[in-house]
């Protein structure tokens, strides 16, 4: 049984994130949690913390600090109040996008992990530009995200290579990393070999 926990799910963009976030939520909302499901950039858009955006990399310049303020709000809020179904039974929360592991808040922190030559590929499909393929590969062979998470979280950070994985199995892992049987410590991944042959 997992009880009242928040959850943050990060990455390079294009690892899986959103599908596995989904799914999650999906599974334990099927299982009678009462679940919440955030998509950081939208609640960013959403609540006007846009500062801008990067005239060189094309991305929005998002105020972190009140992303955070107001996030931890949110979650506030959202285990503080009860309606007739949640008081039976457990809360979950899932914060999904790679800003969420910039905020604070997290009971588990789970950064998905994929090769970079895989990443390279999916990053293609989805016609970014060549410099920005690049740069996200690059941040996913020095384990950028699982870095950054780790500055915030340490021992709940939590690293998934999914490059060969299912979907299933993927849901199946974090549930394991949820409830604590199971550990994916940050710095059993490396992808350096990708930074090291480009």
């Amino acid at each position: 049984m997992i009880k009242n926990k928040t959850i943050f799910i990060s990455g390079t963009p294009c690892t899986g994130k959103t599908t596995l976030a989904t799914e999650l939520a999906s599974k334990l909302s099927n299982d009678g949690y009462d679940c919440k499901f955030i998509k950081i950039n939208d609640f960013a858009i959403d609540n006007n913390f846009v500062e801008g955006e990067d005239p060189e990399k094309f991305y929005k310049v998002i105020n972190i600090d009140k992303l955070d303020e107001y996030l931890n709000l949110e979650l506030k809020d959202f285990f503080d109040n009860s309606d007739d179904l949640s008081d039976f039974c457990n809360k979950i929360a899932i914060v999904e996008g790679h800003l969420s592991h910039l905020c604070h808040g997290a009971d588990k922190m789970i950064v998905l992990r994929l090769n970079p030559s895989v990443l390279e590929e999916r990053l293609n499909a989805r016609n970014y530009i060549e410099s920005k393929v690049y740069e996200n590969c690059e941040a996913e062979s020095l384990a950028v995200c699982s870095v950054e998470a780790y500055d915030i979280y340490e021992e709940d950070t939590h690293e998934i290579d999914c490059t060969n994985k299912s979907i299933d199995e993927l849901v199946n892992i974090s549930l394991d990393i949820i409830n604590g049987s199971s550990e994916f410590p940050v710095g059993t991944i490396d992808f350096m070999e990708w930074i090291i042959n480009n």
